[in-house]
């Protein structure tokens, strides 16, 4: 069995900053022949994109994929709703998850594994501004021992 690469298109900074992420789901995404060459480019962004239930399916919303710069005509729409393929008892059991208070699905990045978009989504729970002031004074002490050491 042969491991298939990934070719990572776009990662969600703010997500891992923003949220606590609890489990994390791999779906597929249904996407259009120019937007599929643009991810292929690298031209997309997860800014302030979400996953949301509609129905018994799922979508990705706020997700900007830019238009195919060497199309000619019939260009797709770039903040258009993405469908999310992920198998019944995963939507099922996602479902029952975010009716809990304060879970949500965001994506955490856009790959490519074996030809096909990927998108890993993360089930995350809100961070209050403590938890961000504690993690930016963390981050920042852990800065300043490494100066340290390698000036020494």
């Amino acid at each position: 069995m042969e491991r298939q690469s990934k070719k990572v298109v776009c990662t969600n900074k703010k997500a891992l900053f923003n949220y606590h992420i609890e489990e994390t789901y791999e779906a597929g995404l249904v996407l259009k022949g120019t937007e599929v060459k643009s991810l292929r480019l690298g031209r997309a962004s997860l800014g302030d994109s979400y996953a949301e239930v509609r129905g018994k399916e799922i979508f990705l919303v706020n997700c900007h994929i830019s238009p195919y710069p060497y199309a000619t005509h019939d260009q797709h729409d770039p903040l258009r709703p993405k469908k999310l393929l992920l198998h019944k008892r995963e939507i099922r059991r996602l479902i029952g998850k975010l009716k809990e208070r304060g879970l949500t699905l965001i994506p955490l990045r856009i790959y490519f594994v074996g030809g096909k978009a990927k998108v890993e989504l993360g089930l995350g729970r809100g961070k209050k501004k403590i938890d961000k002031r504690e993690q930016i004074k963390k981050r920042d002490e852990e800065r300043t021992i490494l100066r340290n050491y390698k000036i020494r």
